[in-house]
């Protein structure tokens, strides 16, 4: 029913995008990026990956008269007090995903075991233009390894370890990661709620 339905995908995090396209290939969306527009993303100002994805999102849409699909994820520390959470593209101010892994070994570095549990969350937002946005939310329990381990994926993956799995996400492929992670069990319920055309609108608007 929506095969060929554009999409704009609101993030200019190149593995988002890898991930995003992967996980909605099912559903035929005509996916376009950030680089098709010529936009400046809003600030995230928000205090919740809820909060900052409907914001991008609703940017978006409003700005190109296409639906849009934001992803506001991150990564919480238990022992940390959930940090870095909504500030983890940022976290300690460094600016790149290496300064930031390190930075993150520094806060961590006298704690052992059990304190080094974490989760990652991720938070999709599907807004449309009339202003109709719906929202699918995945997490991920896992342990934050004393160094990194693995050379693929982005952000925190090659420290964040799933037990599960017995690896990283960083030594994991797309479609390994897919099945574990936060961001691949948020494109499923998605994926679910699209399965026989677009779900109930009272059911899934955000107020």
């Amino acid at each position: 029913m929506l095969r060929g339905m554009k999409v704009v995908l609101a993030t200019g995090n190149p593995g988002k995008v890898r991930e995003l396209k992967e996980g909605l290939a099912p559903l035929g969306w005509t996916l376009l990026t950030l680089a098709d527009f010529a936009l400046r993303m809003p600030k995230e100002e928000g205090a919740t990956f809820l909060e900052n994805a409907l914001l991008k999102a609703a940017y978006v849409a409003k700005a190109t008269g296409l639906p849009a699909l934001a992803d506001d994820s991150g990564l919480e520390v238990y022992a940390l007090g959930g940090e870095p959470g909504v500030y983890s593209a940022r976290y300690g101010g460094r600016t790149t995903d290496r300064e930031r892994n390190v930075y993150l070994l520094e806060r961590m570095r006298h704690l052992k075991g059990e304190e080094r549990k974490a989760r990652f969350v991720a938070v999709l937002v599907l807004a449309y233009p009339d202003g109709h946005a719906e929202a699918y939310e995945g997490s991920v329990e896992g342990v934050i390894l004393e160094a990194p381990r693995g050379e693929g994926g982005f952000g925190y993956d090659p420290l964040f370890y799933v037990p599960e799995a017995g690896k990283t996400f960083a030594e994991m492929g797309l479609e390994e990661k897919a099945r574990y992670s936060h961001r691949g069990k948020a494109l499923r319920a998605l994926l679910e709620a699209y399965k026989d055309g677009p779900p109930p609108r009272e059911v899934s608007k955000l107020e």
